[in-house]
C-alpha cells in the first residue's frame, strides 16, 4: 500500500491509477488508523487531507474516463460498509482542494522512491515535467 506523489497521479499507468483509489477507499474505510509502513505519515493528519488526495485521484479518474461512485465525492463517507460519518469539515476539503503538497512528506525524495518503485514495476516516467516542493 502506498499513495504515490501528489504530483505522479496525472502520469500513473491506468493499473496504478485504479489501485490507488482502490486503496484510499480502504483508507478512508475500516483502514484509517490501521498502521502499514509506507502510509503510517498521513494518520499525523486529519482524514480530510485523504479525502483531499482522493478527490486529486478521482479527478484524474474522470478526465481518463472512468465512472467513480459519487459518494467518495462527500467529505464524510467511509464506504458501503461504515457509511455516513459526521464531524468530517466540508469546508476544510474545499480550501484544501489543488493544494500541493497536500502531505508534506511528498517532497523530492519521496518522489525519487516513487519512481524507483514504478520502474520496479516496469514503469517509466520521464521526470522532466514534474514539478517537485
Amino acid at each position: 500500500m502506498r499513495l504515490w506523489h501528489q504530483d505522479l497521479i496525472p502520469r500513473l499507468p491506468r493499473q496504478q491509477l485504479l489501485g490507488q483509489h482502490r486503496e484510499i477507499c480502504a483508507l478512508r474505510g475500516k483502514g484509517w488508523g490501521k498502521p502499514h509502513s509506507t502510509i503510517n505519515y498521513i494518520f499525523k493528519y486529519p482524514m480530510e487531507n485523504l479525502v483531499v488526495y482522493h478527490h486529486a485521484v478521482m479527478q484524474e479518474m474522470k478526465r481518463r474516463g472512468y465512472k467513480v461512485d459519487k459518494d467518495w465525492y462527500r467529505t464524510g463517507w467511509r464506504g458501503k460498509q461504515l457509511g455516513w460519518q459526521d464531524g468530517l469539515d466540508d469546508t476544510y476539503v474545499m480550501m484544501m482542494l489543488g493544494y500541493s503538497p497536500i502531505y508534506p512528506e511528498h517532497n523530492d525524495d519521496y518522489m525519487q522512491e516513487c519512481l524507483n518503485n514504478l520502474k520496479q514495476k516496469g514503469v517509466d516516467i520521464d521526470v522532466a515535467w514534474i514539478r517537485c516542493t
